[in-house]
């Protein structure tokens, strides 16, 4: 069945693929890329404060010659004040009001003030300037936290999500349909980009040689049938008429899902490590620490050294 809107909690609905902008186009214009989407009919566009290309999304949408009511809107902010950020992101995108508007990261609010950010997004939704607020990136706790103070549960949650960390989202995503949040996947084609010569290759080719169709389809099939909104990108017309004839294809058996969540539990190939982005930089940044402390307890013995022998840097 082609790809339908999805129903989200505050009554109103989300089409359930989206074209994003992307941290990898960050700074670029690229509004032929975005016109390119519309013309093989994405509808749903996604971009960013911190994607530094809203002002492509705008020109795209403008030059589609299209009315407003065709278009899904979605921006987030992720640093500096929201209520700027959220002014700066419609001006340059040339709209009055954004179907969804999003926190970026839980690391773009300040001093762990989940209450205070939510509350000036639901000052947000209740002045018109966005139909629907959500959060993106966030955890079990994120969420639980913010859920403390809500007045306006979160619409979505947009999340990293593919076959090799399904096992790490699974809590999330049953905490998701407990509180009735969309879930939103970006990056589910890994396991082809990112992780391939893994277990999951196995069975995407088994329901791609059924199908008759590619494996990148299979897994946006699997996403699908995960109730989740796809997010995806290409530069390539013909990748996007790949991703968007998937609303036509026949749905994964049952036994073909389990069988890819079954794979992906198993990891990514051993010589990819599957981590949290957030504890891989804390990780690296500590090990820097360590290191300049490390330089720094060498240069002062030896400055001290020299300096009792008379020698001088």
């Amino acid at each position: 069945m082609p790809f339908t809107d999805i129903e989200l909690n505050d009554g109103n609905k989300i089409p359930s693929i989206a074209y994003g902008s992307g941290s990898v186009n960050k700074g670029q214009d690229i509004h032929y890329f975005i016109e390119q989407a519309i013309e093989v009919g994405f509808s749903h566009l996604d971009t960013a404060q911190y994607y530094q290309n809203e002002e492509s999304v705008g020109t795209a949408i403008r030059e589609s010659g299209l009315s407003r009511s065709e278009f899904y809107v979605t921006s987030k902010w992720g640093y500096g004040n929201i209520q700027e950020a959220l002014h700066a992101s419609l001006t340059k995108i040339g709209l009055k009001q954004l179907d969804l508007y999003l926190i970026h990261t839980p690391t773009a609010i300040e001093n762990g003030d989940y209450e205070g950010a939510w509350k000036t997004f639901e000052k947000i939704k209740e002045d018109g300037l966005a139909k629907s607020i959500g959060v993106s990136n966030f955890t079990v706790s994120d969420l639980q936290q913010l859920l403390k103070t809500a007045n306006v549960k979160p619409a979505v949650n947009q999340i990293r999500f593919h076959p090799y960390n399904i096992a790490q989202t699974a809590p999330l995503l049953e905490f998701h349909a407990k509180h009735g949040i969309v879930t939103e996947a970006y990056g589910s084609l890994a396991p082809i980009t990112t992780f391939p010569g893994g277990p999951v290759d196995a069975p995407l080719k088994k329901a791609a040689e059924r199908l008759g169709i590619s494996t990148t389809q299979v897994i946006f099939l699997w996403v699908k049938a995960k109730g989740a909104v796809i997010v995806t990108t290409s530069s390539s017309k013909q990748h996007l008429q790949e991703y968007l004839a998937v609303g036509d294809l026949p749905e994964l058996t049952k036994e073909e899902i389990a069988a890819i969540d079954a794979a992906g539990a198993k990891g990514p190939p051993s010589s990819f490590l599957f981590v949290d982005p957030r504890a891989f930089w804390r990780t690296i940044w500590s090990r820097v620490a360590v290191v300049i402390f490390i330089l720094a307890l060498i240069y002062y013995y030896l400055s001290f050294s020299l300096g009792v022998k008379g020698y001088t840097f």
